[in-house]
C-alpha cells in the first residue's frame, strides 16, 4: 500500500482543557491508517497555554508545528494551517473532537477509490439536558442522515438535507486551498463569518462529499449554561451568514425571521408576557416534533426546557448578524 501524507490542522483558542484528548485519540487513529502524518496546530491568540498543552500531548509521536496568532477567528486559524500544511490530503480537526479509532483507516482505503473528501459523522457527547440538546439539535435537522446512518454522500442539490462542518473534514490540500481562496462572506469581521456552509457548499458544486458512521468522531458540546448561550448567540450570526441565500432550503425561514420577531417585539412593549410566551412555545413545538420523530422521554424533556434557552441566544445572533450586514454594506 503507498504512503499517503496528511496534515492534520487544529485550530484551537482556549482549548488546553480538550487537547490532550484530542491527539492521543488522533495518535490512536493514524497509527492503523498508513497515513504518513503531521500536526499543524493554529493557537488562535489562547492565554490558557494551549501550544505548551499540545507539546507535551504530542510528545515527538508525531511531527508538530505550533502556529500563534492574535485572534481572529477559525477562518483565519484555519488559513494559516492550510498555508503551512504539507500532506497530500488534510484532516481539519477542532480542538473539542476526538476521532474514533479506526476512523482514519477507513478514509484511508475509500481515498485510494478516488472518493476524496470526506466529512465526519460527529457523535455529540450528550451527558444532561444541555448536550442531548446539542445532539438532538443536529439529529432533527437531519433526520434524512441520522435517521438511518450510512456510507453515501451528498452534492449540491441535496446540500441541506446531509449533516456537514469542517469540525472533521478530510479532502485534497489543493482542493481545500482552492475552496478558502473563494471563500466569500458579506460580513465585515471574519470571527462571525460561516466559515463551513459556504466552503464546503462551493466543494459540493465541483464533487460529491463522502459521510459515514465508519468516519466518525465525538464532539464535547458546551454545557455550562453561559458559555452554552453565548455559542447559541454565535449559532444564529453564522447561520444567517451561510443560509442567508436563496441557494439554502433555510432561505425562507431566514427571510422570515425578521419580520415575525420584529413585530413580536413591538407587540411585547404593550403586553411583555408575549416574550416568555415566544420562547415557551419555542420549547412546546421543539418538544412536539421530538414526539413526532420517537425520541425517548428525556430527550422530549431537554427539548422542552432548552428550546427556549437556545431560541433565544439564537434569534439575538440573528439580529446582530443582521447589524454585520448592514455595516458591511454601508462601509461598501
Amino acid at each position: 500500500m503507498a504512503s499517503l501524507s496528511l496534515s492534520v490542522v487544529i485550530p484551537a483558542y482556549n482549548e488546553a482543557p480538550h487537547l490532550t484528548a484530542t491527539i492521543e485519540a488522533l495518535i490512536e487513529a493514524v497509527e492503523p491508517s498508513g497515513f504518513t502524518a503531521e500536526i499543524v496546530l493554529v493557537d488562535d491568540g489562547s492565554n490558557d497555554g494551549t501550544a505548551d498543552v499540545a507539546r507535551a500531548a504530542v510528545a515527538g509521536r508525531l511531527p508538530l508545528e505550533v502556529l500563534k496568532q492574535r485572534n481572529s477567528g477559525r477562518l483565519e486559524a484555519r488559513r494559516a494551517g492550510l498555508a503551512a500544511a504539507s500532506g497530500e490530503f488534510v484532516l481539519l480537526l477542532d480542538a473539542r473532537v476526538t476521532l474514533l479509532p479506526e476512523a482514519l483507516a477507513f478514509v484511508r482505503g475509500r481515498l485510494e477509490r478516488g472518493e476524496t473528501v470526506w466529512n465526519g459523522h460527529v457523535y455529540v457527547d450528550a451527558d444532561g439536558a444541555l448536550g442531548m440538546f446539542w445532539r438532538l439539535l443536529a439529529e432533527l435537522a437531519w433526520r434524512d442522515y441520522f435517521d438511518d446512518p450510512r456510507t453515501t454522500s451528498f452534492g449540491e442539490d441535496d446540500f441541506d438535507h446531509y449533516p456537514k462542518g469542517t469540525t472533521c473534514f478530510v479532502a485534497p490540500r489543493g482542493t481545500l486551498q482552492e475552496a478558502f481562496r473563494k471563500f466569500g462572506t458579506r460580513y465585515e469581521d471574519l470571527r462571525l463569518a460561516n466559515d463551513d456552509t459556504t466552503i464546503l457548499r462551493h466543494l459540493a458544486r465541483e464533487q460529491r462529499i463522502n459521510i459515514s458512521p465508519r468516519f466518525a468522531c465525538v464532539y464535547a458540546p458546551r454545557t455550562d449554561a453561559a458559555q452554552f448561550f453565548r455559542h447559541a448567540v454565535h449559532r444564529g450570526v453564522v447561520f444567517l451568514d451561510g443560509h442567508g441565500t436563496p441557494q439554502s432550503r433555510f432561505f425562507p425561514a431566514a427571510v422570515a425571521f425578521f419580520p415575525v420577531s420584529a413585530a413580536l417585539l413591538g407587540a411585547s412593549r404593550r403586553r411583555p408576557e408575549l416574550l416568555p410566551i415566544a420562547a415557551l412555545a419555542c420549547g412546546v413545538a421543539a418538544a412536539s416534533y421530538g414526539v413526532m420523530a420517537h425520541r425517548s422521554r428525556a430527550e422530549v424533556r431537554a427539548l422542552l426546557q432548552v428550546t427556549p434557552l437556545y431560541a433565544v441566544g439564537h434569534a439575538l445572533g440573528m439580529w446582530k448578524g443582521l447589524g454585520e450586514l448592514v455595516r458591511g454594506r454601508l462601509q461598501s
